[in-house]
């Protein structure tokens, strides 16, 4: 860990401040290599674990650069899930705040048209998939004529997911004169060919951990029948008794199947994978990072876009099909300098697995036996009394950002003529309110929301309940 502060970089009193609000206190080893590189638009090439920090690493950097009076995207970045697309604009928007960036996730199975209304107000950043940022691009619905910075996150995950194609072509569409930064946690032969074809000079950020998995996470295996998994899955949740642990299956119904049993067992447990609905999916992910259950069955979906700091446990009930997705699942804990563990567990067929992902992470994951009767007997009024006490509910690093910052909603937009200007213009001479009081605004057809920040909110809608704006009296609320 750096002990260089943020405020030491070359940053606005905007980005600081949020940085400080939203708890960012010392620059990871990611975070100190690549801001000053990305702060004098440098192409990067960075290869570095999951959990090192690296989308802050660019999103400071990123938040700091774009100008904000440009109605034009000047970012784009691409990543492999739309649930990681959602999460890397939810920190670029938090990371810009006071400075009024503006972001806009594009990924499938989201409405198009609402993507398309979004787009065209002024938008600094774009975050999506591949294949919706081309949709949008050959539909003519994302300008990317002044784009600017091009930020291919996940890019081994890319390949793997058979992006590669698509993402190239994005690239050959962009305007030449750009900085390129790729983030990668490994670095496959199509990776390296990716940035030697599209970039200019790359530096090259390598953030060393012991082999290809990070020194923080205490890998194990135990060696079970098919038929004798979930008993044995029982016996570790009452001897680890996590905190929060994510369960990994091969297959949807696989997922299904455990989750039934653990639901039925009484386990405060949540799933996701693939079939689900894109809603129901941000639902689950957003209880479980809340913490109002404990263990989370997943696919292989899950083991990218999730960023929760408190995973203690990761438990392999299959072992993947691929030897990436080995560092992707267990990446999940031991992220942000905390201790995690993964715990495999391993049939007499996956032999040949096993052996490719030893070979792959460079060293033998240590075997151990499963629990003894006598160690599950011995801890099992810990696990009860837990299960009993129910839900933790975890505090948001956003919560305290969000708490000064109220949304109001006013009934006009567009069609009454109406522009961010007046909305400005009006709420910037209010008594005790300023410019800089004044978040993003969003202005649709027949309604627009302005976001009031440093708690000056409750007065503003006061105010406004009797104030015109560009003559007209509107009807406004705290918008949802």
């Amino acid at each position: 860990m750096s002990k260089k502060q943020f405020s030491d970089y070359k940053l606005s009193e905007e980005i600081v401040k949020a940085l400080k609000t939203l708890g960012y206190e010392t620059p990871t080893e990611v975070q100190s290599k690549v801001i000053p590189y990305s702060l004098e638009r440098k192409d990067l090439v960075v290869k570095s674990q999951t959990g090192s920090g690296k989308t802050a690493a660019y999103g400071i950097p990123l938040c700091e650069l774009v100008t904000w009076n440009e109605n034009k995207p000047q970012a784009l970045i691409l990543t492999p899930t739309r649930e990681l697309a959602l999460q890397v604009n939810e920190d670029l928007m938090n990371i810009g705040r006071f400075k009024r960036i503006k972001s806009t996730a594009l990924y499938g199975k989201s409405p198009f048209h609402i993507q398309r209304a979004e787009l065209k107000q002024r938008t600094h950043m774009v975050v999506g998939t591949p294949g919706r940022v081309m949709d949008h691009i050959e539909r003519g619905t994302l300008s990317i004529e002044r784009i600017q910075y091009l930020v291919i996150d996940e890019a081994d995950e890319m390949l793997n997911m058979g992006f590669i194609d698509q993402v190239q072509g994005i690239i050959e569409k962009l305007p030449n004169e750009r900085v390129t930064m790729l983030f990668s946690a490994t670095f496959p032969e199509d990776v390296a060919r990716l940035s030697h074809q599209y970039m200019n000079e790359p530096v090259e950020v390598e953030i060393k951990a012991s082999g290809i998995t990070t020194s923080t996470i205490d890998h194990v295996l135990i060696k079970v029948s098919e038929g004798d998994k979930l008993e044995l899955l029982q016996k570790m949740l009452i001897v680890e008794n996590p905190e929060s642990c994510i369960i990994f299956c091969r297959t949807q119904d696989h997922v299904e199947q455990l989750y039934s049993e653990m639901f039925r067992l009484k386990y405060p447990v949540g799933r996701i994978h693939g079939g689900m609905e894109q809603e129901q999916r941000f639902e689950v992910m957003k209880a479980y990072r809340s913490g109002q259950f404990r263990y989370l069955v997943a696919t292989d979906v899950a083991a990218r876009g999730i960023d929760i700091s408190n995973i203690t446990h990761v438990i392999n009930y299959d072992i993947p099909l691929e030897k990436e997705s080995y560092v992707h699942r267990t990446g999940r804990t031991g992220r942000a300098g905390k201790q995690g563990k993964a715990i495999t567990f391993v049939t007499p067929k996956d032999g040949r697995r096993l052996s490719d992902i030893e070979n792959y992470i460079g060293f033998e994951i240590p075997i151990i036996k499963a629990p003894s009767e006598t160690s599950v007997n011995l801890r099992q009024e810990e696990f009860q009394n837990t299960l009993k006490a129910g839900p933790v509910l975890i505090k948001d690093k956003r919560e305290q950002l969000n708490k000064q910052i109220m949304k109001l909603n006013f009934n006009a937009g567009k069609k009454k003529k109406l522009r961010a200007v007046d909305f400005v213009g009006t709420i910037a001479k209010l008594d005790g309110v300023t410019a800089d009081d004044i978040g993003i605004i969003t202005i649709l057809d027949n309604v627009t929301d302005v976001e009031i920040l440093n708690g000056k909110g409750p007065h503003v809608l006061e105010i406004m309940k009797n104030t015109t704006v560009k003559g007209k009296l509107l009807k406004v609320r705290k918008a949802k």
